[in-house]
């Protein structure tokens, strides 16, 4: 089985690929011991060949292949996209466009939250993945031709999979919907590693204006550390410690070396200055402009409300074929819950049609839920 490993055959092969109208696209990588992803092989399939390309081959430019993600002629199919893409962008900072997702894709079709490629390939390419090569360090070379045959069938099974899905969108009148989701994936905002934004994820673990001020600086200070360094953030500094600093704002060596989270002799380390650095920061900020994070109210009032919208969302889903996941969140209905007028993707466009409207007709007594043969139904509430 041949592997690309020069520019020539790449460009040859990227040009043989931009005749079709689509092309299936697959990477594989590795992260676990760096910050950005390494990217080890790319695999693309029209309906007439496979490619396998090796991005570590010396010399290898792979301008050909960034051109092809560029070139919006091509639909550029991938399946559960996001890492793929973040590479991509990482390369050559650019999103493949036009892109098809088919993994969003069958959860518009109802085919479940987060389907697997395998089911997928199963059931619309009958086909069965050999996962003996599933976890193999592609990094290392040579490849084995077992493991050159399981990357590549991860392009050309996705061929009949996406044809399937695409002829299911026609019919269904959903290929809006997939191009509504498709809008997050595209957007270069979703693959930008801000530091100032780090905190984010440990926002909700804080509860004071001043610690929030504190972890947005310490985390943005990792965040730089690990780009710097091309580690993963967790190497530079554990979460647990983040917070618990953001939580204590030590202001010296002494009292950094008594929390429980940094490991022993942290403060004598060369980065102790550059973290005490950053909780000054923080603490120097003017709490009345650091915005908390919001908050729900109280779960106890609106419980009930919330697992009567669960039971309808998942009666509707069913009786229309598509996946709980991509019509509303949790956070969705706890936001529903506490207000008709909450600003969530369940009461906008297509979700609203199909969701929405009901969801705040069932919480106005205007639809009523019950069962009938096993099976949940629902009906407008008759007057009296």
């Amino acid at each position: 089985m041949e592997l690309i490993t020069d520019t020539d055959a790449l460009a040859a092969a990227c040009a043989r690929l931009a005749s079709h109208p689509f092309v299936t696209v697959d990477t594989e990588f590795m992260r676990e011991t760096t910050y950005y992803p390494k990217l080890c092989l790319v695999q693309m399939a029209s309906p007439d060949e496979g490619v396998l390309v090796d991005p570590l081959a010396p010399g290898i430019d792979l301008s050909p292949f960034l051109s092809l993600m560029a070139n919006e002629r091509v639909v550029k199919v991938f399946h559960s996209a996001r890492q793929d893409l973040e590479i991509v962008w990482i390369l050559g900072r650019l999103i493949p466009a036009p892109l098809f997702d088919t993994q969003v894709a069958a959860m518009v079709c109802g085919y479940g939250d987060s389907v697997s490629y395998e089911q997928l390939a199963n059931d619309l390419a009958k086909a069965r993945i050999d996962k003996s090569s599933r976890f193999t360090d592609w990094s290392r070379r040579p490849l084995s031709d077992a493991q050159l045959a399981y990357a590549l069938s991860d392009v050309t099974h996705l061929i009949p999979v996406y044809e399937a899905l695409e002829a299911q969108l026609a019919e269904t009148g959903r290929r809006a919907w997939l191009e509504e989701e498709m809008a997050v994936l595209t957007s270069p905002d979703t693959y930008a590693s801000d530091p100032e934004s780090a905190y984010r994820r440990l926002s909700g673990r804080v509860r004071k204006a001043r610690e929030l001020a504190v972890l947005i600086e310490v985390a943005a200070w990792r965040e730089r550390e690990a780009q710097t360094r091309d580690v993963p953030r967790q190497r530079v500094m554990k979460d647990d410690a983040v917070v618990e600093i953001a939580v204590t704002a030590p202001r010296d060596a002494t009292a950094m070396g008594r929390l429980r989270a940094l490991p022993n002799g942290f403060e004598r380390s060369r980065h102790a200055d550059g973290v005490l650095a950053a909780v000054k920061r923080g603490l120097d900020r003017d709490p009345s402009t650091i915005a908390m994070p919001e908050r729900r109210g109280n779960r106890g009032q609106t419980g009930a409300t919330v697992d009567l919208l669960k039971v309808l969302l998942k009666a509707v889903c069913e009786d229309e074929g598509v996946a709980t996941k991509i019509v509303a969140t949790v956070d969705d209905l706890e936001a529903i819950a506490e207000s008709d007028d909450a600003d969530v993707p369940a009461l906008h466009g297509w979700r609203r049609s199909l969701f929405g409207e009901r969801a705040l007709a069932l919480k106005q007594g205007a639809l009523m839920l019950g069962l009938r043969d096993g099976k949940v139904i629902v009906e407008e509430s008759r007057p009296g």
